[in-house]
């Protein structure tokens, strides 16, 4: 197998058992590699195909709220296996996408999940969120899909997409965003932490405030602040109580205790699941 640059242990788990064509894993995470979004959180069945869906449709939520239409250029930063590229080249028609990820193992896997339509054209690149391998003024939309807290800085990643928006275009991206009271606690937390763990290095220290003032910063309006938390929380109980426990590896002690404190934090809502989305004027 391709080596990663990356530290990724919970994608090195899905990697290993997609290769041994593990049917649950195929379902639930051949695609996506993100939480679900359930518009009627009650409703959830918490079986692979429940959550496919729900992973599916969190990608139209997000790719929503950046206004994608027919005949634009879009770049999907940390495009996993593909699947919101899949989604876009399954919906629209004239687009012409990019999907960047830096870990060739994940570009590897999407480019044997999708193949472009024939209206649509469909690049991948192996490249840096924080460095963007392209020109200026390339993409009519940029769009970060539950990923940009493994990002080296997001101050960073915000200058490289203002630069690659043509005037006009929107950036879109979910991210988990602590209430501002309660990021010295994960700030003390990080600080005492050495091992990332099963879900690698992840910086979740990014209140909806810090957003605000990073946007205002940069000369982005703001478009959409989208708290869909509760939306999401069927992910904890798919992962947790479904039987599929082989996805998350409980054998691996950080993977438990990781999922479990995310899970809580979620349900007392101390940190929110965010679709954020932002236009570069005009």
């Amino acid at each position: 197998m391709t080596s990663s640059p990356v530290n990724l242990p919970y994608f090195d788990r899905i990697l290993q058992l997609l290769a041994a064509g593990d049917p649950a894993t195929i379902t639930a995470f051949g695609k996506h590699v993100h939480w679900g979004y359930w518009e009627d959180p009650s409703q959830a069945k918490h079986t692979p195909e429940d959550f496919r869906q729900a992973a599916e449709q969190l990608t139209h939520e997000v790719y929503s709220a950046a206004l994608v239409g027919d005949g634009q250029t879009v770049l999907d930063v940390g495009c996993g296996f593909g699947g919101t590229i899949a989604s876009l080249n399954e919906q629209f028609t004239g687009m012409n996408l990019t999907g960047l990820n830096i870990d060739p193992r994940q570009l590897d896997q999407a480019r044997q999940n999708v193949t472009a339509r024939p209206a649509n054209q469909i690049t991948w690149v192996e490249g840096n969120a924080c460095e963007l391998p392209f020109p200026d003024a390339s993409f009519d939309r940029v769009l970060a899909v539950e990923c940009i807290f493994h990002f080296p800085d997001r101050r960073q990643f915000f200058q490289e997409v203002k630069r690659v928006l043509k005037p006009g275009g929107y950036l879109a991206l979910s991210d988990f965003v602590p209430q501002a009271w309660f990021l010295p606690v994960i700030e003390l937390n990080a600080t005492l932490s050495r091992d990332p763990g099963f879900y690698g290095h992840s910086n979740v220290q990014y209140s909806i405030e810090t957003y605000r003032q990073l946007a205002a910063d940069l000369g982005f309006q703001s478009h959409i602040e989208r708290d869909i938390t509760a939306n999401t929380l069927p992910t904890y109980d798919f992962l947790i109580k479904s039987g599929v426990k082989k996805e998350i590896d409980w054998s691996q002690w950080s993977a438990a205790t990781q999922t479990l404190l995310i899970a809580l934090v979620s349900r007392l809502h101390l940190v929110t699941y965010q679709i954020l989305s932002y236009q570069k004027p005009e």
